[in-house]
């Protein structure tokens, strides 16, 4: 009997991409790029805010404060320091007593020094606020941020977004080639080609995180993360072809 006349399906050859594999691949990069939109959607406000947190300037020089968008500085007094942890991440905690006007409040201090180094009991401090948010404590001439800073959180935003949408990307453009695979039947998968695709994604993914943490210039981060994914995504082609050529060499 003619095998190609059987009415049965032919077995998937051994190394052939599974259908379950191309739609994984699809539905997850679709996912991670619908994740990265939304946290752009959401990025305006966050941004919005850090700006306006640079361009305040301290109540001092500001003839009527308005719904506290002056930089407010105020005393308090040290009650205790604490230390937590939260996924295994260690947490400073500082209680502050700001008098009659202000009870007792805790805020979370941003590392380890240098002012939670020398924090006792009893310590005269400097509170530094904006728009009702502890951003900062002073201890003398030393200064440290607060992890409720303004800015921080359009930080981890954009890098955050900017990491799901360059995985994401490569999930789409994996499945894509998965499926071409599949159409035409291919089953030699080198182990190098996909070990130097996760290292790209990954190196990527580091610059697009790198920038976003290191400057909070938004056309800055976005140069520099497109940049460096062209970089790195070009070099790997270049590396891809130099594999295959000296695979069928």
């Amino acid at each position: 009997m003619n095998r190609s006349s059987s009415p049965y399906p032919h077995p998937k050859p051994p190394g052939l991409p599974s259908l379950q594999g191309v739609i994984f691949a699809s539905v997850l990069g679709s996912v991670l790029v619908l994740a990265a939109a939304i946290l752009f959607a959401l990025l305006p406000g966050a941004l919005s805010e850090a700006a306006d947190f640079r361009a305040a300037r301290p109540c001092s020089e500001v003839a009527v404060p308005e719904k506290g968008d002056c930089l407010a500085e105020w005393p308090a007094t040290v009650v205790s320091t604490e230390t937590g942890r939260s996924n295994k991440a260690v947490i400073n905690w500082v209680t502050l007593d700001g008098g009659a006007a202000e009870p007792p409040f805790r805020v979370r201090m941003r590392g380890d020094g240098p002012v939670w180094e020398k924090l006792s009991p009893g310590d005269r401090v400097a509170v530094l606020s904006w728009r009702d948010v502890v951003w900062a404590v002073e201890a003398g001439e030393l200064r440290q941020d607060t992890t409720a800073r303004p800015g921080r959180e359009s930080t981890v935003q954009l890098a955050i977004g900017l990491t799901l949408l360059v995985v994401g990307t490569v999930f789409l453009r994996g499945a894509g080639w998965l499926h071409r695979r599949r159409a035409t039947r291919a089953t030699d998968t080198p182990t190098a080609q996909v070990v130097v695709v996760m290292a790209a994604t990954l190196l990527a993914s580091g610059i697009a995180a790198g920038a976003a943490t290191v400057t909070d210039t938004v056309w800055l981060v976005l140069l520099v993360a497109a940049a460096g994914c062209a970089t790195v995504w070009a070099a790997t082609a270049l590396l891809l072809r130099g594999l295959a050529r000296r695979r069928t060499a």
